[in-house]
């Protein structure tokens, strides 16, 4: 069983990510920029695929990595990761004593809070897969080939919509019935060395984009989703909009979604 690492980045110059990140298994680097090259070469014993592309959109990048894959376990990346020392042997262990699961989640380190911390292994299911972004996401890769899951080119920074390409990423797997688990292990560290693509604060652009990603999800139950979304979180936001404003912009992102 091999891993292989899919780095989702822009504007790299040179292969000094690859240290950056820790890197100590295969790879591939998809880097948007100026530039159309691929470039296929050894790094530590390792093989390395450098994609870099004169185009936009996170999740046409990480198709770009996705497509190109060819390991047993892939794990998804930004390029603020630092990968723990044996990660890949941390990996394996546990997809060995999870051979029914097809995706698992891990931990990662980091200063802030805003992440969902994982205290003890359990299914992921329809109800609670929305808490868990890209950067801590490893899968059998036949299984996702098998069922044709790619990342939704409208979702993620550079796109239509400004986030939820990883919420829908899972949405897909559970659609197909793979098995997600989440496990309490940590496999590296996000630096925070940057601000954020796409979070801008609680504009309207963020309700209106969040709309449309619960259209994606389901066009049934997307009002009740934004419903629920702009009551519960409520007191988030409530310095920048009311939640009856916040649940009327996701409307209207809904119907934004619909006319595509």
């Amino acid at each position: 069983m091999n891993v292989q690492v899919l780095v989702a980045t822009m504007n790299q110059t040179d292969h000094s990510l690859l240290d950056k990140m820790n890197i100590q298994s295969d790879a591939i680097v998809a880097n948007q920029c100026d530039r159309n090259e691929i470039e296929e070469f050894e790094y530590k014993g390792h093989r390395i695929k450098y994609l870099s592309f004169a185009e936009r959109g996170v999740g046409l990048n990480r198709n770009n990595a996705l497509m190109r894959a060819d390991a047993d376990i892939c794990i998804l990346a930004d390029d603020d990761i630092v990968y723990i020392d044996g990660y890949v042997e941390k990996i394996i262990k546990i997809f060995n004593e999870n051979p029914k699961a097809d995706v698992i989640i891990f931990n990662l380190v980091e200063n802030s809070n805003n992440r969902y911390i994982i205290k003890k292994k359990f299914r992921v299911r329809f109800y609670n897969y929305m808490r868990f972004n890209t950067p801590r996401i490893a899968f059998r890769l036949k299984k996702i080939t098998k069922c044709g899951i790619t990342f939704n080119l409208h979702f993620g920074g550079g796109a239509d919509y400004s986030a939820g390409e990883d919420t829908l990423f899972l949405h897909d797997c559970l659609k197909n019935k793979l098995k997600i688990i989440a496990v309490p292990e940590y496999i590296a560290t996000v630096t925070n060395n940057r601000e954020s693509t796409w979070f801008k604060g609680y504009t309207d652009k963020f309700f209106i984009d969040r709309g449309a990603l619960f259209a994606r999800i389901s066009e049934r139950w997307a009002w009740l989703l934004c419903l629920q979304f702009a009551i519960r979180h409520r007191k988030k936001f409530k310095n920048s909009q009311s939640w009856y404003k916040a649940f009327w912009l996701m409307l209207k992102g809904i119907k934004e979604m619909q006319r595509l």
